[in-house]
């Protein structure tokens, strides 16, 4: 049977779905284990989110991780990620994407390596290093894995500093969890076009002041939506969405939820909410990024349904 340690990982149950003949009859379901409760266990599967009682679970267990993604499906959802987080400078190298927003948050001012850079890997991370010197930036490559373990190793070579690994989690919107209709006093989700001022107060204080370029990160997607939740006029919770991509992804960002206002659910109303909104924009699927040693936010994807689909390290420049 499963335990505790099990939550996160991917896992299969057999369950039981009926009786014939005198006899049970049985289901398999394949998902990552989102949950595990007295009661319950919950997993989130390729066709949605899945409830099964204990009652009715026969046999459960770990099972390997699934293959790695392919890399088109790595480099689409790059590109939808870039386009839901858009850095004002920008140029290209051969395929690959060249970023600067005046240092605001490290996605915003860092090359993307995907695609043929159109020269030898050596001198395209040199083209790299020269453009962001001319603009008196620090040198930022974004290495999604596996698929720019290429230029992961070259940077290794050369000395680059990583940081932390960020997890681009995806999700079905389908499989999303519905409102809680437990908690009767959490106050409506406003959804709006532009950012109140408040809200880029609370964006702020969690990413740094907001400059031109940094504002230009935040609002110029063609269909964006920013959650905000108030009490008593106060805001106490936020979210950013957009909906990005050939695919339709719909990008989460600046879940935000103030320190008095946590565990009454504010952070799942927000995500409920833009995903409503990303369904009727057209939307099935969702992704956000995540730093794996968020203590707090990786538990309540995870909750949420949320599993991931690659992950990618900014990479640093050596100093000279």
């Amino acid at each position: 049977m499963l335990q505790p340690e099990d939550v996160g990982q991917r896992v299969v149950v057999r369950r039981i779905v009926g009786i014939r003949a005198g006899r049970p009859r049985f289901s398999d379901a394949l998902g990552e284990l989102a949950e595990l409760s007295e009661s319950h266990l919950t997993l989130v599967t390729a066709q949605g989110r899945l409830v099964v009682p204990r009652a009715e679970v026969h046999r459960a267990r770990r099972v390997p991780p699934s293959r790695r993604p392919a890399a088109a499906a790595v480099a689409t959802l790059e590109h939808a990620a870039d386009a839901a987080w858009p850095a004002p400078t920008r140029a290209q190298l051969g395929g690959w994407l060249l970023r600067s927003a005046d240092g605001w948050t490290g996605r915003a001012n860092s090359a993307l390596p995907v695609g043929d850079p159109d020269r030898p890997l050596p001198a395209a991370i040199d083209a790299v290093q020269r453009w962001y010197a001319d603009l008196g930036r620090p040198a930022l490559i974004n290495t999604p894995l596996p698929l720019a373990a290429p230029v992961s190793a070259e940077l290794d070579a050369r000395g680059w500093r990583g940081g932390s690994p960020v997890l681009v989690q995806t999700a079905p919107l389908a499989a999303l969890p519905a409102a809680r209709p437990d908690i009767a006093d959490v106050p409506p989700v406003e959804l709006t076009a532009a950012p109140s001022t408040d809200w880029l107060a609370v964006a702020a204080n969690r990413k740094g002041d907001l400059s031109a370029a940094a504002r230009h990160v935040l609002t110029a997607v063609p269909q964006i939506r920013f959650a905000q939740v108030r009490v008593a006029g106060r805001l106490v919770a936020i979210g950013r969405g957009t909906v990005t991509g050939a695919d339709r992804w719909l990008g989460l960002s600046l879940i935000e939820v103030t320190p008095e206002a946590r565990r009454r659910g504010l952070a799942r109303q927000v995500v409920r909410a833009l995903a409503d909104w990303g369904t009727a924009a057209g939307a099935t699927k969702a992704f956000l990024q995540v730093e794996q040693d968020n203590a707090e936010a990786v538990p309540l994807y995870r909750a949420l349904g949320f599993t991931t689909h690659h992950t990618y390290r900014t990479r640093t420049a050596p100093v000279d």
